[in-house]
């Protein structure tokens, strides 16, 4: 049987409901996977008004009533939004409480057994926590609805993979974080984000938090009492993991192929390589050309790929937004629910 993607639209004021019908319409998925988007009809009925695509919507109740082609995208209709009753580019309430809850459902029928994976549109924070809702982000979300304690957040651009002992916190709460019992469990995560690719000897390789990996001490500890222990411990368990790597060569280093995967220690450490490797910015239209790239939430019950980049409300209603990440998420989603199947 064909994997069941649930893609959650993401926030209705931003370009969600644009790629979900670029990603579906202007790539064919059929033989491939299901991909059923969870959100609400107004908004991505005028996605595909205003993008000119010639696909119609099927409504459905439940992904098992799924036809999917590239002229007609299953939805599942939430109807939070009213005609006219959110507005592109604008945080609000209501496009929070619409975004929120696509994701709950999506996670819902995830964790029921009814998709095999759910990838997710952008959101944005500062609407998801004015509606009531107060996380920092999808991984803290989808976390909470699975009743995860132990998670870690993946990204992939091309053969760069990147996974974080710490993300959305202060530099100061960041150093706090990092303890041998951290870095360890964000190994193990490691390890089994690369099964979930089909790279079963995957080479880890762990990045330094301090400048120069501290220098034997010279600029911080971290390595000493959280960092080299960690590594210690799941090198006595097998697994194939070296560091501290110090961060200003660790990512030239997986990029050469020599890791196959890199624990960063904090939210830009692992970013800024992504998102240098993956997006590309033309100065003279002041457009990106490329937003290639994949978020993971690994340590979860069930499988979660997820865009890249944020709402762009810059560009929301115009018919402009690049999906590229979006495919490659559904891609990325579709390897992992295969590799979990095999391995169960």
């Amino acid at each position: 049987m064909l994997p069941v993607l649930g893609i959650s639209m993401g926030d209705p004021a931003g370009i969600g409901a644009e790629i979900a019908v670029k990603a579906l319409c202007d790539h064919d998925w059929t033989g491939k996977c299901v991909p059923v988007v969870i959100g609400d009809y107004e908004a991505m009925q005028d996605a595909i008004r205003f993008t000119g695509r010639n696909c119609t919507l099927q409504k459905i109740e439940d992904p098992s009533q799924a036809v999917y082609s590239p002229n007609q995208i299953p939805l599942i209709d939430m109807g939070y939004l009213p005609p006219n009753s959110w507005e592109y580019k604008k945080v609000s309430a209501l496009a929070g409480k619409a975004a929120f809850n696509y994701v709950r459902l999506g996670t819902e029928l995830a964790m029921a057994g009814k998709t095999d994976a759910i990838v997710t549109g952008p959101i944005n924070k500062e609407s998801i926590n004015l509606a009531g809702y107060h996380y920092s982000g999808h991984t803290e979300i989808l976390a909470e609805l699975t009743g995860t304690k132990d998670y870690a957040m993946l990204l992939i651009g091309g053969n760069l993979r990147v996974i974080h002992v710490t993300t959305h916190v202060s530099m100061r709460e960041a150093c706090d974080r990092i303890t041998k019992e951290r870095v360890y469990t964000v190994i193990r995560l490691a390890k089994q984000a690369m099964d979930l690719l089909g790279m079963p000897e995957a080479k880890i390789g762990v990045a330094g938090f301090n400048a120069h990996c501290s220098e034997n001490g010279l600029f911080g500890d971290e390595e000493a009492k959280a960092i080299i222990p960690a590594i210690q411990q799941a090198q006595e368990e097998g697994i194939r993991v070296d560091g501290p790597v110090p961060p200003d060569t660790v990512f030239v280093k997986a990029q050469a192929g020599q890791y196959d995967i890199v624990v960063a220690m904090y939210h830009d450490q692992g970013h800024i390589p992504l998102k240098l490797a993956g997006f590309k910015l033309d100065l003279t239209t002041n457009k990106y050309t490329s937003m290639s790239g994949v978020n993971c939430t690994i340590g979860l019950p069930i499988i979660r790929s997820s865009v890249d980049h944020g709402t762009a409300f810059g560009k929301a209603g115009e018919g402009r937004a690049n999906e590229e990440s979006l495919v490659d998420a559904m891609e990325i989603a579709m390897t992992m629910a295969a590799n979990r199947k095999a391995q169960s």
